[in-house]
């Protein structure tokens, strides 16, 4: 019964856990507006991490034992949790990222600031150097063809002698 009791707490604690991660992805959906794709993603990726979490405390604990009192336990955490925690985990954390968010953006639009006047002028500067080539090639080519002519024309002539 002791043992019982021990893994009840465990579990109820896991409970816990378990939703603290939950609000962590809860914080990170309020804070970073992300698309519906992205969000099913997020689902699906903390249902998986869950899961794979639950079996490996089950076979770690309980030794692969389900007992009621493990899903009790689980219940629990996650009520206690929820009922008193919650709200305000996602309240400070809410503000402590977008307190952090707004000089990483500034940070960012500086950065993409730079990052587009860079690209223009390295823009720029192939253009001309097209034109450059273009305005080279014009000059090399007539003569280019008129030697290519020429040639021709001696091929010609010198069959005919």
């Amino acid at each position: 019964m002791n043992n019982q009791l021990y893994l009840f707490l465990i579990y109820v604690v896991s409970g816990v856990a378990i939703s603290i991660f939950f609000d962590i992805f809860r914080v990170l959906r309020k804070s970073i507006k992300t698309s519906n794709l992205i969000t099913y993603i997020e689902d699906a990726v903390f249902w998986i991490i869950v899961g794979l979490f639950l079996i490996w405390e089950i076979f770690t604990i309980s030794y692969g034992e389900l007992r009621s009192y493990i899903f009790l336990g689980l219940v629990l955490g996650v009520i206690l949790y929820m009922a008193t925690v919650s709200k305000y985990f996602i309240k400070i954390n809410v503000k402590i990222l977008n307190i952090i968010k707004k000089p990483i953006y500034i940070i960012y639009k500086k950065i993409k600031t730079m990052y587009i006047k860079i690209k223009n002028i390295i823009i720029k500067v192939i253009n001309k150097l097209k034109l450059i080539k273009q305005h080279i090639n014009m000059k090399i080519n007539p003569i280019k063809e008129n030697n290519i002519k020429s040639h021709k024309f001696n091929i010609i002539k010198n069959r005919k002698k």
